[in-house]
């Protein structure tokens, strides 16, 4: 029969066996604590062993191709420059593609790649034809009666107008419709279009210098009317005289004769030469413009 342990007796037991215990270092300790240090500590070992050894390896690597003279040696490098030396005409390599698809069309008819060209010879060839017949058929129909003819000389002198420059097609206009003269007595000291440029002087002459004593009178050119008589900006004291599109400009005058608004025929004084605005010495800067289009006026008038 068991006998029945009391409260003091099972403490005291309990003591006994634990003293026992820890005398013989038979303390419990968790197994599954045991084991997840022991894997930490081995993954970073692993890893730090593998760090050193790629370390080494770089190094390794940069010591070579420091030291190695064979990766950039003049063998290899006289190899590539041989190599980038050579002169490939792809345009042969063209031509020997194409002869080498003609010469087997049968293999490559399924890519649809000939079809396109025998349309395209064919649509070539219609318009040959076309423009051969029509070629024949214009020199009959302009056989019959000369009217047609006519017409096709009036087309080619349309053609020819319009091979003309703007600047050509200017002077013909005026020269036909307008009565010009010489507005000054004088030496022409600056010719019209690119000249070398300075603080006073334009890099692209719009007009013509004519040197003259100051108060030499200035005469209108042309017909017209005056547009403009003033004596501000680079022009100085000047005079722009306007004839339906065509304006004549007179320019850095030393005295205007006429105002704004008169009307004036050609060879009416108008102005006296000067050296006002920007001007290097005593002359007449003259224009001619049509719908503001500069014009050389030695195209027009003989200075000499």
């Amino acid at each position: 029969m068991e006998r029945t342990m009391s409260r003091e007796e099972r403490i005291r037991r309990a003591e006994e066996i634990y003293n026992r215990r820890k005398r013989l270092n038979g303390v419990r300790v968790s197994t599954s604590n045991v084991n997840k240090n022991e894997k930490v500590k081995i993954s970073l070992l692993k890893k730090m062993l593998m760090q050193m050894a790629i370390c080494i390896v770089i190094y390794i690597i940069f010591y070579l191709i420091k030291n190695s003279n064979y990766i950039f040696s003049e063998d290899v490098l006289n190899k590539t420059k041989e190599f980038l030396s050579y002169d490939i005409n792809f345009g042969n390599i063209q031509n020997s593609i194409t002869s080498f698809i003609n010469d087997n069309k049968d293999k490559f008819s399924f890519l649809g790649l000939f079809d396109n060209n025998e349309d395209n010879q064919n649509s070539e060839n219609n318009v040959e034809n076309n423009n051969e017949t029509s070629g024949e058929n214009a020199n009959s129909v302009g056989g019959i009666g000369g009217a047609n003819s006519n017409e096709v000389e009036e087309e080619k002198e349309e053609d020819k107008n319009t091979k003309k420059s703007q600047s050509e097609i200017d002077i013909e206009y005026i020269k036909e419709n307008f009565d010009f003269m010489v507005p000054v007595k004088g030496t022409v000291t600056s010719r019209y279009g690119k000249r070398e440029a300075t603080e006073v002087v334009s890099a692209n002459h719009s007009g013509i210098d004519i040197g003259a004593d100051e108060g030499t009178p200035i005469y209108a050119a042309v017909d017209g009317v005056v547009t403009v008589a003033s004596s501000e900006g680079e022009y100085g004291k000047h005079i722009d005289i306007t004839s339906n599109d065509v304006l004549t400009r007179y320019a850095h005058c030393s005295k205007l004769l006429v105002k704004k608004g008169e009307k004036v025929k050609k060879g009416d004084k108008i102005a006296l030469v000067g050296s006002t605005g920007n001007s290097t010495g005593p002359h007449l800067h003259f224009e001619i413009r049509r719908d503001d289009r500069t014009i050389n006026p030695e195209s027009i008038l003989d200075f000499s």
